[in-house]
């Protein structure tokens, strides 16, 4: 049981091209809060965002656009080929993004919440969590994937993908695991079996409840 005993938290990663973003967006629409950690980091490295000037401290101000925007694409070429890099960045961003997930958390009323993050057991966020969600597919999936809907080459998605931390650790520490490797409604069924299967009713029950105030 997580931290927060009056809700149930769903954990939700897997390797980028794994298709964790839909099964969240899938968990939305039956009801749960969805939050978006890997936005939420986007959002901190905003000019406005908390984590934007540690990381032009730390990184230097030619990360940056003529409009002073960050400018992720120089940043991605030169942290997911140097894993000492994309450490440095992920210990300025981690922690900001967990207190965000955190207020969130404590101020929703919500009884059913997922958490999708690419590095929900790095980061430490798995701590709130009830319950770890992984999606997976098979890599050459997953190259396609990146290609045709994030218009990466794909050298640069292998690259991206070599970068991360083995999809297997996520696998081995799965208390559910979703193979996305068909369509957009075999994936849709197995999330809706998932929500009807693992998640318990007293939470469901409640977000009925709730849905209907």
């Amino acid at each position: 049981m997580g931290k927060w005993n009056n809700k149930y938290i769903i954990g939700l990663t897997g390797n980028i091209g794994t298709g964790k973003s839909e099964v969240r967006k899938i968990l939305q629409c039956l009801g749960a809060l969805g939050i978006d950690a890997d936005l939420i980091a986007h959002q901190l490295m905003d000019p406005k965002g908390k984590a934007y000037q540690q990381v032009l401290a730390h990184f230097g101000k030619e990360f940056t656009t003529a409009d002073q925007q960050l400018d992720r694409s120089a940043l991605a070429g030169v942290v997911f080929q140097q894993p000492e890099k994309l450490a440095e960045l992920e210990a300025i961003v981690h922690p900001l993004v967990s207190a965000e997930v955190e207020r969130i958390l404590n101020e929703t009323e919500m009884p059913v919440v997922v958490i999708e993050a690419i590095k929900l057991i790095e980061s430490g966020l798995m701590e709130a969590c009830d319950a770890l969600w992984v999606t997976d597919a098979p890599i050459e999936i997953r190259l396609a994937r990146l290609i045709l809907s994030r218009a990466m080459s794909e050298s640069d998605a292998q690259i991206r993908i070599l970068a991360q931390p083995p999809q297997e650790e996520k696998l081995k520490a799965a208390t559910v695991i979703i193979q996305n490797n068909a369509t957009l409604e075999d994936l849709l069924l197995q999330v809706k079996h998932l929500w009807i299967t693992t998640v318990p009713d007293t939470y469901r029950l409640a977000l009925q409840d709730f849905d209907s105030v």
